[in-house]
């Protein structure tokens, strides 16, 4: 296919775009995803521009998987447990409600058949975390609210995508039996959760024999689909093979990585994680004209209000079972109570008001059938990409937005738990290298000035960090480290701009500057932020 000049242009002109709200939305303080939507359904309803369709699964298949991998993988498994029974709670049990009371809405107030309103109901069930934990990160909330709604979106997409699995194939094939769905259901978890455990054993055992940064990179970029695609063709849960595959290669990374390939691995993960989820919500906005012009002759006000009832089913839905799960089960468990004394009423509304929707929901709309096996086309696609379009825009343009106003009103503070567990780790990192210091101390190649200086660093690093863990200094120690700090900079940056001018000299070559250039930056990431 030849690209014409016309189609180069509006090429460009969508880079550009993209580019400049991903700039822009730092320095106004909003959300990349909510302005890339916002973004891409401007251009969408401009004048000339093409409209953009892409084939049901490409989304699905080609861009979850390593979005899924990446969140599994830097989800702190102790996390995951410690909040397990109120994870469970959300991406089990308010994924199945939302997806019957989504269904039960669009089958009686819309008239969608029951099959199509099931699997809209399981399209727009599971939640996005991005927007949210940006802005809870960045205001400052309790860090087990960022866990819980971090670990909910990571495992309600299994959920929901497996209730969507079901309820694809009832449209497709025109049948359901519930024995068959039940036995289904039960291979989709256990078939997805074993062979996510396989395929990370197996990476595991590759990787451990590796020592090249590149290919190991790559080798990770790709367990996403190792997983999933194996799992997909077993009829197995691929969402839960590439989380569990995830979790999995997340625990035992630091016995399998160089220092090296961990400091290229977390860019490399970083851009891309950012550059697909950026393709993925300006696509929201860029789809939009297309489903419009499938929908047919329904009127402006009509689809206006059918939306309104899926959005309003959805976020009502998730307040109305926040509340009692957070509440009831330690009501009648006084076990549980005295484990976990109840949240006060400000934590569950914020995960209540933290229900967005995005990339999954985008994905599995995208990714229904075009048609069912009797040759017919799939009843009420268009809507249900529609309605699904409506609840990520509500979801995460106006909860989004308002988010930071919720955070304010309810008074939630940061309560420092990751600092305080930062600055106890490098306490006792500091006592393992002066326990290593005495222990080399007698060695021929360790001269006594040496071990004298660094015992002097560490000994100095070891009561700074001390004094700030238990909140025990009276801010000498800081002062002296800060203007350490300051004068090592700024010693850094005389280095970096002399290596710089030998390069503008044609004294060195650039990827000599390069190598000099990465140790120095390296140096000075290691100074406290």
């Amino acid at each position: 296919m030849t690209l014409s000049d016309s189609d180069l242009l509006v090429l460009l002109s969508l880079v550009v775009a993209a580019t400049a709200l991903l700039a822009v939305a730092p320095r106004i303080g909003v959300p990349y995803p909510i302005l890339l939507v916002l973004g891409g359904l401007a251009l969408g309803v401009m004048p000339g521009m093409p409209r953009l369709e892409l084939p049901p699964e490409a989304v699905l298949v080609g861009v979850l998987p390593p979005l899924l991998y990446a969140a599994a993988f830097f989800t702190g498994l102790r996390d995951l447990r410690a909040n397990a029974r109120t994870i469970g709670l959300l991406s089990v049990g308010l994924v199945l409600t939302t997806t019957v009371a989504v269904a039960v809405a669009a089958h009686t107030v819309i008239g969608m058949s029951w099959a199509s309103a099931f699997v809209l109901g399981a399209v727009v069930s599971p939640t996005d975390p991005l927007a949210a934990t940006a802005i809870a990160q960045r205001l400052g909330v309790p860090r087990r609210l960022v866990a819980i709604i971090e670990g909910e979106s990571l495992v309600n997409d299994g959920t929901a995508l497996v209730a969507y699995k079901f309820a694809v194939a009832a449209v497709v094939t025109g049948t359901f039996s519930l024995v068959d769905a039940s036995i289904a259901f039960v291979w989709n978890i256990a078939g997805g959760i074993g062979i996510g455990l396989a395929v990370g054993w197996i990476v595991r055992q590759v990787r451990r024999r590796l020592d090249n940064p590149p290919v190991e990179i790559t080798i990770a970029i790709v367990t996403g689909y190792l997983a999933y695609i194996p799992a997909d063709l077993l009829n197995a849960s691929g969402v839960l093979a590439v989380v569990t595959a995830g979790v999995y290669i997340g625990w035992h990374t630091p016995e399998l990585t160089t220092v090296q390939t961990r400091l290229q691995g977390d860019a490399v993960w970083e851009i891309l994680t950012f550059l697909l989820n950026a393709f993925l919500f300006i696509l929201v906005g860029l789809q939009l004209p297309v489903v419009l012009d499938a929908l047919g002759d329904p009127s402006p006000g009509t689809l206006a209000g059918q939306a309104a009832v899926i959005v309003a089913v959805v976020i009502l839905v998730r307040f109305l079972w926040i509340y009692p799960a957070a509440y009831l089960p330690r009501k009648l468990s006084a076990g549980l109570r005295a484990r976990d004394p109840a949240p006060p009423w400000r934590h569950p509304t914020l995960i209540a008001w933290a229900g967005m929707r995005g990339a999954v929901s985008l994905a599995a709309a995208l990714a229904i059938p075009l048609r069912t096996d009797a040759g017919q086309p799939f009843p009420g696609r268009p809507l249900i990409i529609f309605l699904t379009f409506a609840v990520i825009l509500a979801t995460l343009v106006v909860q989004g937005l308002t988010m930071p106003l919720v955070i304010r009103a309810l008074g939630l503070e940061d309560d420092h738990v990751v600092e305080r567990e930062e600055t106890k780790a490098r306490v006792h990192a500091a006592d393992a290298a002066l326990a290593r210091i005495e222990e080399l101390a007698g060695e021929d190649w360790v001269r006594d000035d040496t071990a004298e200086r660094l015992r002097g660093l560490y000994d100095f690093r070891r009561s700074r960090f001390a004094a700030r863990y238990h909140g025990d200094e009276d801010g000498g120690i800081e002062e002296r480290s800060a203007a350490y700090q300051q004068l090592l900079r700024s010693l850094l940056q005389a280095e970096r701009e002399a290596v710089l001018q030998l390069r503008s000299d044609g004294v060195i070559g650039d990827e000599a500057m390069r190598n000099v250039h990465r140790d120095l930056d390296l140096e000075e990431a290691r100074l406290d932020r």
